[in-house]
């Protein structure tokens, strides 16, 4: 197995289009075609982590944050960074990041804190819009050799790719019939008519969805199983917001609770030692936002979409001053926000792969301590 098919399951999952302008999201260091031979999950890469991997033979370190992050002007041992690039290297370990990509998908970072809240009705908080595009196509309307109708097998193709997926449906498409006309010119080798004849062809026109990180993908495919020689397709970008993907998520919980026994709840399922909030309401709370590591830039969304309370990480002061009680704030940890990402990794990777070891991380990296 390569690291290259390892990262690219991970990217099925959290596309690295999906992250953010100022993240480094992706394999940091290391070779993708060299062999996989153990993978280390953890949520900081660190000396002790690095240590560990070395200890039980992986190869491969799987972290959610990037350990470069910045800008690095020169490696060495003077830094943590150059000393942990260095250590890698020297012992043939490659570095790979998933982080900003994993918080904004569907089934990534904050589903799982959802889960773990044990809250209903997921739905990402702030979708992601202009990601998502129309593919319009036209197909003669007639049977291949095999007697598969060809705009059938178009669409089929289309679908497989990715294309087609509103929401909780698939294999979504408009379908209208119309007639084209072209004329083969000198080195066309038409599919239908003949060179240099003026031609007429009953044709359906497909129309479908597929998000921006598929454009290749869907493209080939249709291209892949299309028999015209020059196929005529359109795409469009879309304003529309895209549902499976974005910042935060919103939830319900099964019952209402008021102010006091939602924090009681947060605390005990999340298994904290401390939270930081604001006033208690005087409300019960039922919906709830929140978002894993540094979520307060969605406070205005929470609030917009009437939610009771909003648990995130890394509020400052005025965060809590300014809300006026319309949200009752729950800082949690950045780390403790964060701290089932490695299990959510582990149990998506070990669906597939059983080949080799994939084992969780013993070092707590938490930088913060309680006293």
């Amino acid at each position: 197995m390569k690291i290259r098919e390892i990262t690219t399951y991970i990217e099925e999952l959290a596309p690295l289009k999906f992250q953010e302008d100022y993240d480094n999201a992706g394999l940091i260091s290391g070779d993708p075609d060299d062999e996989v031979k153990g993978i280390l999950l953890c949520l900081d890469l660190t000396d002790e982590v690095l240590d560990e991997a070395i200890s039980k033979n992986c190869n491969l370190i799987i972290s959610h944050h990037p350990f470069v992050f910045k800008a690095v002007k020169n490696i060495t041992s003077k830094t943590l960074t150059g000393r942990l690039m260095i250590k890698a290297i020297r012992n043939h370990i490659h570095i790979y990041a998933v982080h900003t990509n994993l918080d904004q998908v569907e089934q990534g970072v904050n589903q799982i804190l959802g889960q773990k809240l044990r809250l209903m009705n997921l739905r990402i908080l702030r979708p992601f819009t202009n990601t998502l595009y129309k593919l319009v196509v036209y197909c003669p309307n007639m049977r291949d050799k095999d007697d598969i109708p060809v705009p059938e097998k178009v669409r089929n193709a289309l679908f497989k790719a990715g294309a087609g997926q509103i929401g909780n449906y698939d294999s979504c498409s408009y379908n209208t019939e119309g007639y084209g006309t072209f004329r083969g010119l000198q080195g066309s080798q038409p599919f239908i008519g003949e060179q240099g004849k003026m031609e007429s062809q009953n044709e359906i026109r497909i129309e479908t969805i597929f998000p921006a990180h598929l454009k290749s993908k869907v493209v080939e495919a249709m291209l892949a199983v299309h028999p015209y020689e020059e196929v005529a397709y359109d795409i469009y970008k879309l304003e529309n917001e895209y549902p499976k993907a974005g910042a935060g998520m919103t939830g319900t919980l099964e019952y209402p609770l008021n102010g006091l026994d939602f924090l009681y709840h947060v605390k005990s399922d999340l298994g904290l030692q401390m939270l930081r909030h604001n006033q208690i309401p005087l409300h019960n709370i039922h919906k709830v936002a929140f978002c894993g590591g540094s979520g307060a830039f969605l406070i205005p969304d929470a609030i917009q979409q009437g939610c009771d309370a909003f648990v995130s990480a890394d509020l400052k002061y005025h965060e809590f001053l300014d809300t006026n009680g319309e949200l009752l704030l729950v800082d949690i940890g950045h780390y403790e926000g964060e701290q089932f990402t490695i299990e959510l990794l582990y149990d998506y990777l070990i669906k597939k792969y059983d080949t080799f070891a994939v084992s969780k991380t013993m070092v707590k990296t938490n930088p913060i301590n309680y006293f």
